[in-house]
Formats: C-alpha cells, sequence, structure tokens
C-alpha cells in the first residue's frame, strides 16, 4: 500500500500495553507509525529504538502530525489524555477500561460526537477467535458463566504494581462485563456483588451475578490473587452449552441431538486479538474520513461507557455491602 493510503498513527504510553501497539503499528501495511510519546523518556526511547521508531518529546507535537492515536496510559489519566485529541479532531483508540469514572468517560463520548471522530476501546477480548466462535454460535443465552483469574502483577520501583490504581472489577472484569452485555443483548435488571480488597486499596477479587430483562443470567468472577490463571466462558442455550477456553483458545459444545448428549471438540486458528483490534480500529477511521461520519470500531465508546457504568455500580454495590459487615 502506498504511503499516501496509509493511516498515520501513533501511541502516547508504551508501557506495557502501549509498546504492543507501537509494535503491531509499525507491522501494518495500513498504518504509518509518525511516532510514540510517554512521560517516562527513557521508556519511550528503548522501544523507540527496538522498533526504529521516532520519540516525541511532547504529545501535542505527536497529535499535530498524526491521523489517530493510541492512548496506553493508566486508567486514571484517561480522561486527561483522551480529552484534548478528541478536541484536536483526532481519532482515537483507548485502552480499556474507557475511563475510571463515568463522569470522564462520558465526556469522552460527548467530545468524540461533536467532533465527528472516532473513539473506540480497548476491549480486546472481543476480538478472540473463541468470541467469534460465540458469536457464529448465535446462541440465545439462557445462562453464562465467566471465571478470570490472574496472578498479582508483579512490583515496579516507585510505581504500583500495574493496573492496581483501578479495583479488579475495573482492572480485569471489565472485560467479561462487555462480553456478558454483547451475548446477552438485553437491558440490565438487577445484581448482587462481593468483592474482597485484600492486597491492594481496590477490590482484588469479586464475584457478580447480573439478571437481564430477556430472562438471561449471568455469573462473573474476576481475581488478581490467583495462583493459577484462567479466562473460561460457558453459555447455556436451550440444548446446547458452549465452553471456550479464550486462553488457549479451545471449546467443547455440547448439545443434544436425537436425545443423546454430543460433544464436540473446536480448537481456532491462532491469531493476533490485539493486531486485529488496531486494524478493526484503522478501519474505522478510514472509513469515517471516506464518507464524512462517524464508522464504529467493534467497542465504541459508547459501549465502553455502557460496561464502565455497570462496572462502577459493581464497586459501589461490593464497598456498600464491605461497610455493612464492618470490613
Amino acid at each position: 500500500m502506498s504511503d499516501a493510503n496509509r493511516l498515520k498513527v501513533g501511541v502516547i504510553g508504551v508501557g506495557a500495553l502501549g509498546r504492543h501497539h507501537a509494535r503491531l503499528y509499525a507491522q501494518s501495511s495500513n498504518a504509518e507509525v509518525v511516532g510514540i510519546f510517554d512521560v517516562q523518556k527513557e521508556s519511550a526511547e528503548k522501544v523507540g529504538a527496538e522498533f526504529g521508531l521516532t520519540v516525541f518529546d511532547s504529545w501535542q507535537e505527536l497529535a499535530s502530525k498524526c491521523d489517530a492515536l493510541s492512548v496506553a496510559v493508566p486508567a486514571t489519566y484517561h480522561a486527561s489524555t483522551v480529552l484534548p485529541l478528541l478536541e484536536m479532531g483526532k481519532h482515537v483508540l483507548v485502552e480499556k477500561p474507557i475511563n475510571c469514572d463515568v463522569n470522564g468517560a462520558k465526556e469522552m463520548v460527548a467530545a468524540a460526537e461533536k467532533n465527528n471522530v472516532v473513539l473506540g476501546v480497548g476491549h480486546t477480548e472481543r476480538f478472540n477467535p473463541a468470541m467469534d466462535y460465540l458469536a457464529s454460535m448465535n446462541v440465545k443465552p439462557q445462562f453464562i458463566e465467566i471465571h478470570r483469574l490472574a496472578p498479582y502483577p508483579p512490583s515496579r520501583p516507585g510505581l504500583h504494581p500495574r493496573g492496581t490504581e483501578v479495583s479488579v472489577i475495573l482492572d480485569l472484569m471489565i472485560h467479561d462485563i462487555d462480553l456478558v452485555l454483547a451475548l446477552a443483548n438485553s437491558e440490565v435488571e438487577s445484581f448482587d456483588v462481593s468483592g474482597a480488597a485484600v492486597l491492594s486499596p481496590g477490590e482484588d477479587i469479586a464475584s457478580v451475578r447480573i439478571r437481564f430483562a430477556n430472562g438471561c443470567c449471568a455469573n462473573v468472577t474476576a481475581s488478581r490473587i490467583s495462583a493459577t490463571p484462567m479466562r473460561k466462558v460457558r453459555v447455556f442455550g436451550k440444548d446446547i452449552c458452549c465452553s471456550m477456553d479464550f486462553g488457549s483458545p479451545t471449546g467443547c459444545i455440547t448439545s443434544v441431538k436425537d436425545g443423546a448428549l454430543v460433544r464436540e471438540n473446536v480448537e481456532f486458528a491462532a491469531k493476533n486479538a490485539l493486531a486485529e483490534e488496531l486494524e478493526d480500529f484503522i478501519r474505522a477511521v478510514k472509513a469515517s474520513k471516506e464518507c464524512g461520519k462517524v464508522v464504529p470500531t467493534k467497542v465504541s465508546g459508547a459501549q465502553g461507557l455502557a460496561a464502565l457504568e455497570l462496572a462502577v455500580a459493581f464497586e459501589e454495590a461490593a464497598r456498600k455491602n464491605n461497610q455493612k459487615a464492618g470490613f
């Protein structure tokens, strides 16, 4: 593809996740990486040297030369980083969660709409091949069960462990809140939640039961203090159970045929979910520029906001329950 047809992109924040945004953009035939920026200049220079990318001294200078940017800074800085970019008329893909508070996220969605630009949110699990398979099965879910377990993140000199600036609900469960909302495709009627802050100021483990208006129920558990990682989703419908391991990714379909249970193991072609997410963002931006109106990414700002609103409601309920119990 000629340089004229490649989207000019930049990355703000090149830590654990942003580094991969920069790497994958550099490998894409649809993108031209203008450069990267990070407040930790030494980190940016290491990433720049590794992938042959220009390091900018200010995000403003970088943004002025780009059509679109990925933002992968800590969640507590999402709104303050993204809002100025949207006001500049830049298309933005921000890592999940869209923000750490609802008001800031609402401002981001409103700013994107006002400036007629794409705002995508990095819920990468939507691009997992196991999720692709679930969507293709077109099961009307009656019950959904999700477990997402991870070890506690390692310490970092002078910094909090990665992700612990927010609770496990905003750090990990937010992925599954987004998946459940997509799978159930119904309004939330009620929920019950419990959680505990063990090693961090916010919850490190949480469990939620969600009831939807269409009758579907979902149990979602997330932990970042588990010895063994797990990313498993089970969807139960009429005469069928889809059990997916998002970490492998592999799955098993159990169905009823001629009155007997039939089990079929399924495997998926390997793919890089983050690379597909970035290509989806590039596609949406290019399409938006061509038609003059916003073409959304697979996970839009509005969808990211919906997941955040529910996540924050879960946090508030968990803390209210803990206060009542004297924890």
